[in-house]
This record gives structure tokens, sequence and C-alpha cells, in this order.
């Protein structure tokens, strides 16, 4: 709630990539300006290799670190870091603006249950995510990793977190008109591949969580499976296709997107935190 939407604005609407990362080890807040330097180092070496090279474009990278202290849920949170690479042509002139071409952000909200338990000189920012090239993604994490002795691993998301996701975000209230509620299924073991979309209207979906959820603010399994049960009845009794035997992949509300590679876009400022304590929790979960 204390994140300010015009600094996190850019965090939105885009395809983020999750991953899970374990505690920096002598990581120091005051010399962002010396660690973008040797990562932009690194980078450039490693470009002398042939990697993340456009062809026939010589390109400067530059890179940028900077804390965003919006993002943190409690005071043992420790503010989110943002890594940004954007290039400029060697051609063009000095005048002309960076174009950005990655960009990657570590944040803990809410991540007390890790934070409260790591011995002093660890810095805890157990989720990190990513937008550009992949190679890129790769270099930023191999220098993260040689430099403050951590793992980075990709963050998958369970149907049952997907079940989970879509449930919580189905029941949020919005100040403006929501997008349908979208649940994305693969049927397994067929020899060719059955894709299944299944699209609710928001006041529908809204309507039906109401009338599950005993306690407002509390969430449990069992809520969130009778309110799968009643949208697979639902789905059965009009096109005779038992959805649970399918697995879900993919769910879409008008809060935020989840795919399970590990893929988010988040679309509400107002859910913004919200969002990000559950992937915190999920990537949590993998590093314990």
């Amino acid at each position: 709630e204390k994140a300010d939407p015009q600094k996190t604005a850019f965090l939105l609407r885009k395809a983020w990539t999750l991953y899970s990362v374990t505690p920096l080890y002598g990581f120091r807040r005051a010399r962002l300006s010396d660690y973008a330097r040797l990562l932009g180092a690194f980078i450039a070496a490693e470009k002398q290799k042939g990697l993340a090279v456009e062809v026939g474009v010589e390109l400067d990278i530059k890179v940028a670190l900077s804390s965003l202290a919006e993002l943190r849920g409690s005071e043992l949170d420790q503010a989110a870091l943002l890594v940004q690479l954007s290039s400029r042509s060697r051609a063009s002139s000095r005048s002309s603006e960076d174009k950005p071409v990655w960009s990657g952000w570590f944040c803990s909200v809410f991540g007390d249950d890790l934070s409260e338990n790591v011995p002093e000189h660890f810095t805890c920012l157990p989720l990190f995510l990513s937008h550009g090239a992949e190679s890129y993604t790769s270099l930023v994490g191999s220098w993260f990793q040689k430099t403050f002795d951590c793992c980075f691993r990709r963050l998958a998301i369970s149907p049952l977190n997907l079940s989970w996701m879509v449930a919580m975000w189905a029941g949020c209230k919005l100040d403006r008109a929501a997008s349908a509620v979208e649940l994305a299924f693969s049927v397994p073991r067929l020899s060719q591949p059955l894709d299944i979309s299944y699209a609710i209207h928001p006041e529908d979906a809204k309507a039906l969580w109401d009338t599950v959820q005993k306690t407002p603010g509390e969430i449990t399994q069992e809520e969130v499976d009778v309110f799968m049960d009643c949208l697979y009845a639902h789905f059965h009794r009009h096109f005779k296709i038992h959805l649970s035997a399918a697995k879900l992949v993919k769910i879409s509300t008008a809060v935020a997107s989840a795919h399970c590679d590990g893929i988010v876009k988040i679309l509400h400022s107002q859910y913004l935190p919200g969002v990000l304590m559950l992937l915190t929790e999920l990537a949590i979960s993998q590093i314990q």
C-alpha cells in the first residue's frame, strides 16, 4: 500500500520471469555504483567471447543499480534492488538517449521467514524478476552468483498455486472495469496437443468467490478447492469435459496473470504489494 504508483509504474504490464535467489553474502547497499561498474565490465568481457552481441551493430552496455525503498512489506525486508541495462550505439550522437535493453529486480515483501534466520553479512532478497533477453539474464545472474556467493533458480508455479492465485485475485475489488477471469489448461497424454481456454465474467467470478469465502481477509485450501470445483462443474455441465483431468497452466485476472513456467504480468498497481508477497513466499519455499 505504501508503493508510489509513479515510481513503480514501469513494473506493470510487462512479462517478468521469476527466479528464487539464496541470500547474498557481503552485499553492501552503499557500493551500488561500484557494483554497476564491475557488472558492466563483466558484461563487456563476456561480449568479447561472442555472447549477447547484436549482429552488425557495436553497442556499449550501460549498467545502473538503484534501490526501490517502496517495495518492501515490513521493516525487516530489504529495499528492492533494480538492475537496468541500456545500450547506445557508438555511431549515434552523444546526446542521444540510452535505449533500455533489459531490466531485473530483487525484492522481498514480507519475507520475514527467511530474513529472521539468516546470519550477519547476508542480505535476503529471495525473489528475482527479469524482463528482456535471456542472455542478459544469464550474464547478470552469473555475476551476482560469483560476487555474492548466491544461487539463482527458475521459479515455476504449480497448478495448486495457480488455483490459489485465481481464487484470491478473482475476489479483489477494483476501482475500474475488470477484464474476464481466464483459465488455460493443457490435456496430457494425447497424440496431438489440446489446449482448453475457459473465460468467466469478472462479476460472476467475484460473486462465486464471495459465496465461498467464509471469513473476509482469510483464505483456506478448502475454500480454494470449492471455488475451483464449482468452476469445473459449470464447465462440465455445458461441455461434458472434466477439467480436473487436465493441467492448469495459466491464469489471467484484472489483478495479474501467471503461467506455470514462472512468468508473471502484474496489471494493477493497487495489488502490486499483495502479488509480490505471494511470489516472495513461493521463492522462499523453494529456497528452504
